[in-house]
């Protein structure tokens, strides 16, 4: 009786029990990958998309992946690629598990059943520095499901490893040209793409290329390059930085050329050519590198990079596909290090101002007053950075026909009030990814209250409709205007909020100061504003 009782047990548990999700297996021309299920979304981790750029292969373009035999599980994240680990704590910092050269890989989440769904690529930021595909806060698996589309989150070679140009390097190109690894890497998940996202239920006909900060710049440089046209058909970049980048053989716009800087961390870190720097230890590399201090940036080699973005915006020869770009009203709250040094008082703050910005600097002063310098100083670096870009991207999208959406994240809550981080930058990424409880350790914990659950699926769902569509609708909230000659934008404080003419004058007095940077011939843009910016003498054909 007790072994047909338990008999009986047994077999009742089996009927009750939840079916288990048998994993997905997809057939890619890369070759068939097994991943897992979870709640209506397949998910595929650790995809390489590229051969490990290791030994000889380090500092070269990348070189597709082979084609592997039989049935690879892509049930777990590769490594993050090569990167200083963090020692300090903060609001930024989440400890990683592993790094490696070998990490070109990707991740994917795509929604049971999907068919021809739109694609969202995801590059990260990290001052293309630091960073990594599966960190938390990209989880695709909400926007995947949500968002009925595929999510793709991409790694990249970082630091010197990404962006060292050098004469040697050089050398050894067919194109005679080095640097912009990290950038080609890119290109290389975007053509992985469209060779194999089908199988997983993708358009390869509707890409979106999307990422923050050094994610967007990136995304900036895609929209630039010849290499990368045809590839993406929609670009969002929040929180993007149209910044001045190094050539790779002249030293322009007070810049050290590439190839100069190269020799010059080589020597830095005593190697003796290029053989010694390849034999060096990666991570010993990255490390010392950028303790003293090397930059990574892309490079304008004529190739990759053909010239300066604002060049390539001004003659309209960016990628022809409609943006969404914006920025944050508090980015540089939690990034105090771009702050320049704060003038004693008042008077010292408008004697520097003046200095500087001469015919300007009224102007300046009524959009950046004297009387809170430090919120002035905060303002003028973001917008000299962020709020600049965002309109300038809007602005040129429109003129050569595409649509182009704005907005500005304006969201507090009381967890980042506490430290004086309303809005602060990358604080949208959650609302977007619908990741609200997968933030860092250090991150100002979000409210799981409606107003923030809300905001979030919004957000989620504008950011869909523009993958989906080219423009960004969310049913039951306000309609999302392209930027047109009304300059339209969305607002998201506590809802979306739409509006026009976001910040009056300010697109106006930074693309001034940056016209007379570029006319001066000497000067980088950007980084060099307010109270430390140089003397901005009039120009020809500038304010």
């Amino acid at each position: 009786m007790r072994k047909l009782l338990g008999a009986a047990l047994a077999a009742w548990m089996l009927i009750a029990a939840p079916a288990r999700a048998e994993a997905p297996v997809v057939a890619a021309p890369a070759g068939t990958v097994e991943g897992v299920a979870q709640n209506g979304v397949r998910i595929f981790r650790g995809i390489p998309f590229a051969a490990p750029p290791v030994g000889p292969l380090r500092w070269k373009p990348p070189v597709a992946a082979a084609k592997w035999d039989g049935v690879r599980k892509a049930t777990a994240f590769g490594p993050a690629c090569v990167q200083p680990r963090n020692r300090n704590a903060g609001i930024y910092t989440n400890p990683l598990d592993k790094v490696s050269e070998d990490c070109l890989t990707l991740n994917i989440w795509a929604p049971e059943g999907a068919k021809d769904l739109p694609v969202f690529v995801w590059i990260h930021g990290g001052a293309l520095v630091a960073g990594y595909s599966h960190e938390s806060m990209y989880d695709g698996a909400r926007m995947a499901a949500r968002g009925n589309m595929i999510v793709v989150s991409i790694n990249y070679r970082l630091g010197i490893l990404g962006y060292l140009a050098h004469p040697e390097l050089s050398a050894e190109s067919p194109d005679g040209i080095s640097g912009n690894y990290g950038l080609l890497d890119q290109i290389a998940a975007l053509k992985w793409v469209q060779r194999n996202i089908a199988a997983f239920g993708g358009d390869p006909g509707n890409v979106t290329a999307a990422g923050e900060s050094a994610g967007a710049l990136s995304v900036l440089y895609l929209m630039a390059s010849p290499r990368a046209q045809g590839l993406f058909h929609k670009a969002i970049a929040q929180s993007a930085y149209m910044i001045t980048t190094p050539e790779l053989k002249q030293d322009r716009h007070g810049l050290p050329s590439a190839e100069a800087a190269g020799m010059q961390i080589m020597g830095v870190v005593g190697a003796a050519d290029l053989a010694a720097l390849r034999a060096m230890d990666a991570e010993r590399l990255t490390v010392e590198a950028a303790t003293k201090g090397y930059g990574p940036w892309g490079t304008i080699d004529g190739k990759v990079l053909t010239r300066q973005l604002v060049e390539t915006w001004d003659r309209g020869e960016q990628a022809k596909v409609p943006v969404l770009a914006g920025f944050n009203s508090g980015e540089i709250r939690s990034l105090p290090v771009l702050l320049p040094p704060a003038p004693a008082n008042a008077a010292a703050y408008e004697e520097a101002i003046r200095a500087r910005y001469a015919d300007l600097a009224d102007y300046f002063l009524r959009l950046y007053p004297s009387g809170n310098i430090k919120e002035s100083m905060l303002a003028t670096t973001r917008d000299a950075l962020y709020g600049w870009t965002s309109m300038r991207l809007a602005i040129g999208q429109t003129a050569i026909g595409q649509s182009a959406y704005l907005y500005l994240f304006d969201h507090g809550y009381p967890a980042a009030a506490q430290y004086g981080l309303h809005a602060f930058h990358a604080a949208e990424i959650p609302y977007v990814f619908g990741t609200a409880t997968q933030t860092p350790p250090y991150w100002p914990k979000i409210p799981d209250g409606v107003v923030d659950r809300r905001l979030s699926d919004a957000m989620l769902t504008y950011w869909a409709s523009f993958a989906r569509t080219g423009s960004p609708k969310a049913e039951g909230q306000p309609d999302w205007q392209p930027y047109g000659k009304a300059a339209n934008y969305m607002g998201f404080a506590n809802k979306p909020q739409p509006g026009t003419r976001l910040m009056p004058g300010m697109f106006a007095l930074h693309e001034a100061a940056v016209c007379r940077r570029r006319a001066a011939g000497d000067q980088p843009w950007n980084w060099n504003t307010g109270v430390i910016s140089p003397v901005l003498n009039k120009a020809t054909g500038c304010r």
